[in-house]
């Protein structure tokens, strides 16, 4: 945290140019909301962020444990930020159990701001500390800026004529975290005072103990004069116009809205709850007045097969789910693929295999994508590698299925599903246009139907269903070339799994070229990355190069096909890092493919890469 001090203020302000903030404590602390209105007034203020949201799986984690702890990270500058950050500035603990978790990721000399209430015997027990030993008292976090505050009991005394309940005043103790801590950073707490208002609505009472709450933390930071300084961050100076914080999750929904306005197709999705994917499925369910139609289907089977008759029927269809529906809809994407409808399966990773992790990040669905159908059945493969670029992923997705007859699968995970970012609201203008025309007539020499017919990329007409004269068969049995009737022609087989495999390598000339995205031509090493490694990549790699260092950066966004361009972009460097949070996925495929000496890096811890993990790395092959 680089800063100058401002002494005109009664409590000097210091100017930074970036920070990390961490919240943590139990489940039913109120971390993740107090992280998400932060950060949104954060971005609201005009400052580049990244978060990230880590929580238990549990609903309701066992309470003071250190399996229950919940916490959010936010990194805001008034620069380009790419990550949520690798340690912090600042750690607010809301008990014992999150002092221990979080402690080790907190910068030497950094603030640590301790909620007392959390550090009785019974927490301290919970969080197994030995007997006797409480770390608020023991000079044990002497190396950092610690403050104790009893924020239990000053939301108590803030809420004393209330009327709430003693269970609902306890659960306030969040907003009081928020007011202080935009007290500290010098922001205002209207935006969040806004929210509440809505939010609660229906329950007035319930707004203004939180508003109250708020604005009692902001005066604790004004007047209990245990603050040396304030610290203030400014606004981002990003490219013009007109931007709107937004995770993951709402930027695919909005992606796969805007695609089906951009191509005056109706949007159906046909979907089963499931974490961390089934944000994608709230999102759209509020959009019922713009006429997308969304289906929560009693299970992943069901969610794609209706999202397939979507298709058949005319609409733009998609399914999302994460690794273990991915199993299950494996034959109906088969089947698609069979009928050659267009279709978009977003898959939001997880830690795996089984129930695995399932609020935890992963890349380890790459070879599934690729593979996981039975039969010979490739399809086109996009990955986003940042919050706001699953916008522009889905967007895609829909754009190749569209145009390419195909079904698509979009890969995201659970980093920048739930992360945030700003994101820069596009012009209509600046997006590809959907090419694409339903079938109204027959179109054989004979003036027959040949609903399999294809034009010179390999792709067959789209027909709606009840279009006179345009009868014609579906289902899974093999099609026959040209007519679409059931074969079982040996040779006619070869003939339609090499034509539906050539469709989808001919998506390489409808795709953009591989580019770098930082460092040079023929450099030393190469980071050739996916998904949502990008940022702690893109990170590392900046970092070196102004260091001095011979380093680049590739990042994939297509994974099948592979940009045309990009064997020969890889040929030009003498040593090639692969990244991912897997054991090696895209560096068996890079390997196999393109016969270069690449070698991996990964992690499977259900965290993403730090940048400094990365750059010790990659400096163990510059100076090999």
């Amino acid at each position: 945290m680089s800063a100058h001090l401002d002494t005109s203020h009664p409590t000097p302000v210091i100017e930074a140019e970036s920070v990390v903030v961490r919240f943590s404590g139990d489940s039913g602390d109120g971390m993740q909301l107090t992280g998400i209105q932060f950060s949104d007034t954060t971005a609201l203020l005009g400052n580049d962020l990244s978060t990230f949201p880590d929580y238990p799986s549990e609903i309701r984690a066992p309470g003071g444990t250190i399996a229950g702890v919940s916490g959010f990270q936010v990194n805001f500058g008034s620069r380009e930020v790419f990550t949520p950050g690798d340690a912090y500035d600042v750690l607010v603990a809301m008990n014992a159990a999150a002092l221990k978790v979080e402690l080790p990721r907190l910068k030497p000399g950094g603030i640590l701001i301790a909620n007392t209430a959390g550090f009785d015997r019974r927490s301290l027990e919970l969080a197994q500390y030995p007997d006797g030993v409480n770390p608020l008292e023991d000079g044990s976090l002497d190396g950092f800026t610690l403050h104790k505050i009893d924020i239990s009991k000053l939301t108590k005394e803030a809420l004393t004529d209330s009327g709430l309940s003693a269970k609902e005043v306890e659960r306030s103790k969040n907003m009081f975290v928020l007011g202080l801590l935009f007290w500290l950073f010098d922001k205002s707490t209207e935006p969040s005072i806004q929210f509440l208002r809505e939010k609660f609505a229906k329950h007035p009472e319930l707004a203004e103990a939180n508003v109250r709450v708020i604005q009692s933390g902001w005066n604790y930071g004004e007047n209990a004069e245990i603050f040396p300084s304030r610290y203030r961050v400014r606004p981002a100076t990003l490219p013009a116009g007109t931007y709107r914080s937004i995770t993951g999750n709402q930027a695919i929904a909005i992606g796969l809205i805007t695609a089906a306005e951009r191509s005056g197709l109706p949007l159906f999705l046909g979907s089963y709850p499931i974490t961390p994917a089934t944000d994608i499925l709230q999102e759209l369910s509020r959009y019922k007045a713009n006429g997308v139609k969304t289906f929560q289907a009693e299970d992943e089977i069901a969610g794609i097969c209706a999202a397939i008759g979507a298709a058949y029927a005319g609409s733009l269809a998609a399914t999302t789910t994460s690794g273990p529906g991915m199993a299950l809809k494996t034959e109906a994407a088969g089947l698609a693929t069979m009928l050659e409808l267009p279709l978009v399966i977003v898959n939001v990773q997880r830690g795996g295999p089984s129930t695995g992790l399932p609020t935890k990040t992963e890349q380890a669905d790459l070879l599934m994508a690729m593979y996981g159908r039975h039969g010979e059945a490739p399809l086109p493969v996009l990955a986003a590698a940042s919050p706001s670029d699953c916008f522009s992923m889905a967007y895609e997705a829909c754009r190749l299925a569209v145009e390419h007859m195909t079904p698509v699968v979009l890969l995201s995970d659970g980093y920048i599903a739930n992360g945030a970012e700003p994101w820069r609201i596009p012009s209509e203008e600046s997006l590809q246009p959907i090419r694409f025309e339903f079938l109204h007539q027959p179109n054989g020499p004979d003036g027959e139907l040949r609903p399999y017919h294809r034009d010179e990329r390999g792709v067959r007409p789209w027909i709606k269903p009840g279009t006179k004269g345009l009868e014609h068969r579906i289902g899974g049995l093999e099609k026959q070339s040209e007519t679409g009737n059931v074969s079982y022609e040996a040779l006619n087989h070869e003939i339609m799994v090499r034509q539906r495999a050539e469709k989808v390598e001919r998506i390489a000339q409808n795709i953009p070229p591989a580019t770098l995205d930082s460092g040079a031509d023929k450099a030393h090493v190469l980071v050739l990355g996916w998904g949502s490694t990008y940022g702690s990549i893109k990170t590392a790699v900046r970092e070196l190069l102004s260091e001095g260092c011979d380093v680049a950066h590739v990042h994939l966004r297509y994974l099948n096909p592979f940009p045309a361009n990009l064997g020969a972009l890889l040929a030009g460097y003498e040593q090639i890092l692969v990244p991912e949070m897997n054991t090696g996925q895209l560096l068996q495929l890079i390997r196999a493919k393109y016969l270069v000496p690449a070698v991996g890096f990964s992690k499977i811890q259900g965290q993403p890469f730090t940048t400094g993990e990365l750059k010790n790395r990659i400096l163990e092959m510059l100076n090999s």
